[in-house]
């Protein structure tokens, strides 16, 4: 097999490529999942879900799937952690990143208001 050390297991390869390496328990496997300067997305198989849910809060990534894979919503937020990514698309923050917050004041008394000096 590959080391983790690899370039096939160091980068964003975007294509049908599974890598599986062994490791010694939990802390381990999180160790080398997150040894990477890429974090965009990560997948959990497993029939223990109250595990799935503790590794996945531990796991560097912008999303994580359990179970399934490239499930998304638009009301969801998607954006990938460390050097993966341009941003975040999709749901709240992925439109802030193309708004611009203003406030505008507008005095319609007829009478000037005392505190505005």
């Amino acid at each position: 097999g590959l080391p983790n050390s690899s370039r096939t297991c160091q980068e964003e390869i975007f294509g049908p490529v599974l890598v599986a390496l062994p490791f010694d328990g939990e802390a381990d496997l999180i160790a080398q999942a997150n040894d990477s300067v890429f974090g965009l997305a990560s997948g959990i198989w497993t029939g223990d879900y109250r595990r799935a849910w503790k590794l996945a809060r531990r796991l560097q990534a912008g999303t994580v799937w359990i179970n399934t894979y490239k499930q998304f919503s638009i009301s969801t937020p998607f954006g990938g952690v460390k050097e993966s990514g341009l941003g975040v698309e999709k749901g709240r923050s992925g439109i802030a990143a193309y708004s611009r917050q203003k406030s505008i004041y507008w005095g319609l008394d007829e009478e000037p208001n005392p505190w505005a000096g």
